[in-house]
Order: structure tokens, then C-alpha cells, then sequence
């Protein structure tokens, strides 16, 4: 029976349904480094990033456009458990930058760093193959610069190549993603 006092009826069932998916999805939890932990090769920040490394990335605006490419040659040195990650960029416009880490391994899997484009303290969990940083970057546009929220997830591949994926942020709304895939000779 389809009379016109249903169809109100069906109509609010149908949004209430829809409602209801919606919060489900909202309510979707982020992959936290725990879901990690039983996955290999262990990652070890200490081994991965000691000696000379390359990466290679790009970077897309938020349309999924590749807004810039770039290649990383990185070094890191380890005393106990304070590190250096010296990183020198290359664009594809032909720009250099250079970011040195003061990376300490704070134990349990926790970890912080320091640069000196970076607001604060990036602070870093690690478990099995992954580690998730969360940190402030002061990024250079034109003659100003703007402070953005990176969401910086690592993910070891293999005892040679990891794979970095980074989403960037201000005031929650999301500018792009930054990509790199490290190779460690």
C-alpha cells in the first residue's frame, strides 16, 4: 500500500538510515600503531635510519594533482639513543632545502624529534613495521609561511625500503599528501 501518509513515513526512515550510516562511518576509528605491532620486519629506527639513504617523493595538493617531486639523499648517525637525520631535497624546480632531525629514541616504541623548521616536538609512536609521527611544520610559501599539522605515517617493506605517507593540515582541513619511498643501499 503506497498512500501519501506513508510516504513521509518511508522517507523519514530511509534519512534516519542514512543518519545512521553516516555516524557509523564518522565514528570509523584511525589506524593507530598498535595495528601494526605483529607485522615484519620490525621497524627500528636506529638500524633504518644509520648510514646514507635516498628517497624519492612528490608531493599532491588535495585534488590528488603532483604539485612537486623530489629527491632526498639522508644520513643518520645514532650515540645511545640520540640521533641525526640530516635530509637535503632536491626539487623539481631545481630548489635545495636542508633538515637536520635531533631524533631521541624515548624507549617503549616512543620517539621525538626536533628541526629547525619544525613548531615543538614531533612526537612519534613505533610498533612492528610502522611509526606514526605527529608533528608542526613550518612551511614556506612564497614571502610568507604558514604552520601545518603533518600526520606522518612510515611503513618498512623490507630491510631496504620503507614507504612514507603524509597528510598535511591547517586548521583541520586537509592540503595535500606528501609520498616518499625511502632505499636503503
Amino acid at each position: 500500500m503506497n498512500t501519501p501518509l506513508l510516504r513521509p513515513r518511508r522517507l523519514g526512515l530511509a534519512l534516519a538510515a542514512a543518519a545512521a550510516v553516516a555516524v557509523l562511518a564518522g565514528c570509523a576509528s584511525a589506524p593507530t600503531p598498535a595495528d601494526y605491532a605483529a607485522e615484519k620486519p620490525r621497524l627500528d629506527l636506529k638500524t633504518y635510519f644509520n648510514g646514507p639513504l635516498v628517497a624519492y617523493g612528490m608531493f599532491t595538493d588535495r585534488s590528488g594533482k603532483v604539485v612537486k617531486r623530489f629527491v632526498v639523499h639522508l644520513t643518520g648517525t645514532w650515540q645511545g639513543n640520540q640521533g641525526t637525520l640530516d635530509e637535503r631535497f632536491t626539487y623539481s624546480d631545481g630548489t635545495r632545502q636542508q633538515r637536520i632531525w635531533h631524533l631521541v629514541d624515548e624507549g617503549g616504541g616512543r620517539y621525538s624529534g626536533r628541526a629547525d623548521d619544525i613548531v615543538g616536538v614531533a612526537r612519534g609512536v613505533a610498533a612492528g613495521n610502522a611509526l606514526n609521527w605527529h608533528y608542526t611544520l613550518r612551511q614556506p610559501v612564497g614571502d610568507k609561511t604558514y604552520d601545518v599539522q603533518m600526520n606522518d605515517w612510515m611503513i618498512l617493506i623490507d630491510d631496504h625500503v620503507m614507504l612514507n605517507k603524509t597528510a598535511m593540515s591547517k586548521f583541520g582541513f586537509h592540503l595535500g599528501d606528501v609520498t616518499l619511498s625511502f632505499d636503503k643501499p
